[in-house]
């Protein structure tokens, strides 16, 4: 990677920017993920839709003297180095041609995105943290420069600097904007039992190697996706090919997505590799009379909606 930034001058905070810096961390939701075989570096060829909503957390960055501290009250998210906020933090600070670890910043994430759920939270919090750090450090990385570090830190990274309605290929870092969903209100549903990212796809190539019949896998290699009339996507067309491999070991996804779809919803399913489960509604009222009914099973329940990249740009600064 190449250093973007003057590696003689010494290192300062900016000055221009007064007290703590806070940024929001937009969830996201697969509308659609369809996964291929899996790659010789691991990863496998993905085609997705992705969507930004509303439910955030807030990073907020303050000048401190000493190295640089990442700290969260939440249960299971971790501090210090193992978060991957330090590591955008150590990436960054790397690419601008500092020697060591960072210094002169202290991070504290207040948390409202369920953890471990397929919404993108850890990844969200990172992309936000790099973008408070390019402001707190004065420095301006160009978009390639910025574009490497996020899918460093997760193959949704990129997703979080375009946010909207987008496209993503390849590992998932490959983004392309696409026509935006017009609003929506989404239900996200949260069952106790979480799902790991490595497990959920150590479960599907197992599930292929074991089925003795051919077994369709997804058309991202051709980069297919369903078609966008105007700016709406033709919800029947949208799938998640994780789904069905997590709900055969968590059979609560599928209550959920049935109790979703049993409710109104446009379209429901799992996001990502779960294991949260989402509905889009029209109306509000439906959505509202749909979450209702999930806190009677006894899930982690939130309501929110769909962001465009216009409402993100006017959001994301607090």
């Amino acid at each position: 990677m190449t250093p973007h930034s003057n590696t003689g001058m010494p290192f300062s905070l900016n000055t221009g920017v007064a007290g703590p810096l806070k940024i929001r961390a937009h969830a996201k939701i697969n509308l659609h993920l369809r996964v291929g075989a899996r790659r010789a570096d691991g990863f496998h060829d993905l085609t997705t839709i992705l969507q930004s909503i509303a439910l955030h957390d807030t990073v907020t960055l303050r000048a401190v003297e000493g190295p640089f501290r990442v700290r969260c009250a939440t249960a299971g998210v971790p501090e210090g180095e193992a978060n991957l906020v330090w590591r955008a933090a150590r990436r960054l600070w790397g690419a601008l041609g500092r020697q060591g670890d960072p210094r002169g910043v202290g991070i504290t994430i207040a948390k409202r995105i369920p953890v471990s759920a397929g919404l993108g939270g850890g990844t969200a919090d990172a992309v936000a943290a790099l973008r408070g750090l390019c402001r707190l450090w004065g420095e301006s990385p160009g978009p390639s420069c910025l574009q490497e570090l996020a899918a460093d830190v997760g193959a949704d990274g990129p997703f979080f600097l375009v946010g909207g309605t987008a496209l993503g290929v390849g590992r998932g870092d490959e983004v392309y904007p696409l026509a935006e969903l017009p609003r929506h209100w989404v239900v996200i549903a949260v069952p106790a039992r979480r799902v790991s990212t490595a497990t959920a796809y150590g479960w599907m190539d197992g599930d292929r190697t074991a089925s003795t019949r051919r077994v369709r896998v997804s058309d991202g290699g051709q980069r297919r996706f369903p078609p966008v009339a105007g700016s709406t996507l033709e919800f029947g067309a949208l799938t998640n090919d994780l789904e069905r491999t997590v709900a055969r070991r968590r059979p609560e996804i599928r209550a959920a997505t049935r109790m979703m779809s049993g409710a109104g919803a446009l379209t429901a399913a799992m996001t990502g590799s779960g294991s949260a489960v989402f509905g889009l509604f029209r109306r509000r009222a439906r959505a509202v009379e749909a979450a209702g009914a999930a806190r009677r099973e006894g899930w982690t329940v939130l309501v929110t909606e769909t962001v465009d990249r216009a409402g993100l740009a006017r959001q994301v600064a607090v």
